[in-house]
């Protein structure tokens, strides 16, 4: 299973829907999207996966609308910060913004700890948990997602080319 990790999207619509397709391009079965979606467009473009998403610090004032984004795209919404189960990896998923949700996921002891929020492509490990922040689709020098392959545990980030550069 590959999962499709994006963050800091911040309603760029047009970029996220490049990003997507990219993804999907590169095999992804699910999506995970780490926070600051910014409005409920961005649910959609990721719905066209299975699709697992929390809120960040800039979605905090658009909490209802994506709630009610993912009731009918079908997406799952994990709140502030949550963990699902795929292909028996334990998966957190934070925005990061928030040390104390970072530091609750984390005790759990989880496989993979996703989290956005730094803008800033990141791969390590702390403990026995590997934290993987895909980067970001906004306010960046490089846009970038990030593929994770849970079976090989192979990690490759892609860069997402801007939406006016694109032929």
């Amino acid at each position: 299973m590959r999962l499709g990790i994006l963050s800091d999207t911040h309603d760029q619509l047009a970029r996220t829907r490049l990003a997507v397709q990219l993804l999907k391009d590169h095999g992804a079965d699910v999506l995970i999207h780490c926070g600051d979606l910014a409005g409920p467009e961005i649910v959609k473009a990721c719905a066209v996966l299975p699709c697992y998403f929390v809120f960040g610090n800039h979605d905090a004032d658009r909490v209802p609308e994506l709630r009610r984004a993912a009731v009918e795209t079908g997406a799952v919404c994990l709140e502030w910060g949550g963990e699902i189960l795929l292909a028996g990896k334990r998966v957190a998923v934070t925005h990061g913004h928030m040390h104390t949700d970072v530091r609750r996921l984390l005790a759990a002891g989880p496989d993979y700890l996703f989290s956005g929020h730094s803008h800033i492509p990141t791969d390590r490990y702390e403990d026995q948990t590997r934290r993987i922040n895909p980067g970001a689709l906004h306010d960046t020098d490089s846009f970038t997602v990030a593929l994770l392959d849970l079976v090989s545990e192979g990690l490759k980030f892609l860069p997402v080319q801007a939406e006016d550069r694109v032929s």
